[in-house]
């Protein structure tokens, strides 16, 4: 099935525009985004630049536009598409760096910022790990499989219009540890996600729960969040 790609290029030292590019391949069953962008940069343009490594839906690093909804190329496979002309951009939001590869290290300044690792200064046991039921798991499962692609941050409006909020991303790391049994550590990321970047910025829009290819449901954590700072303070 000869299927065209129209692809985002930009390259900040050529002095041009950013620009689309269309490629045409023979695209075979099974083949993800991702394999066809492989080879397109391997047959067709080896300027061609975008991220990847796992191929199996795990690192996030592939994360980006497709046909307008951000998705995960090595998870997406063209036949489903259903479309003579795939249409690839950058995630929006974030700064391109050159073609498909975005600038991610304000979004992980963002994570850093809510403490995202356990918090406890009571002394663990010293024969065994640190205990949790399955049913306090359960409360933070979904938010444990995050692979930090930004694909729900980058899906945001809230994000699109305040560059300082958090993000869901970041909110979603928060509740994860939060309301983690184990923890101990709610009064030191009170104050990074209580504020009209954090959490009250959020207005459940709900695209991020459409973005996430994890389906974690960024919205229902933020909003446990929410009650939780409130009951605190009440």
């Amino acid at each position: 099935m000869n299927t065209v790609f129209k692809i985002y290029r930009f390259d900040p030292e050529s002095g041009r525009n950013p620009r689309y590019q269309y490629f045409e391949i023979d695209v075979t069953k099974g083949q993800t985004v991702l394999d066809a962008l492989i080879e397109i940069k391997a047959h067709k343009d080896g300027s061609l630049v975008f991220r990847r490594s796992c191929r199996s839906g795990i690192c996030g690093s592939c994360a980006m536009q497709i046909n307008g909804l951000n998705k995960l190329a090595c998870e997406t496979q063209v036949e489903d598409l259903k479309s003579k002309t795939v249409t690839i951009d950058p995630l929006p939001g974030f700064k391109p760096i050159k073609d498909l590869a975005v600038d991610m290290e304000p979004f992980y300044d963002k994570l850093r910022a809510v403490l995202p690792y356990l918090i406890n200064p009571d002394s663990p046991p010293t024969d065994k790990e640190r205990i949790q039921s399955p049913e306090e798991f359960k409360m933070i499962e979904l938010a444990t499989s995050c692979i930090l692609c930004g694909g729900c941050t980058s899906s945001c409006p809230s994000f699109w219009a305040d560059k300082a909020y958090l993000g869901p991303a970041a909110l979603v790391k928060a509740y994860r540890y939060v309301f983690d049994t184990r923890d101990r550590g709610y009064s030191d990321r009170s104050g990074v996600v209580n504020n009209k970047h954090g959490l009250w910025r959020c207005h459940t829009i709900m695209n991020c729960n459409d973005a996430c290819p994890k389906h974690i449901f960024p919205t229902e954590g933020i909003s446990l969040l929410k009650r939780k700072v409130v009951e605190e303070k009440y």
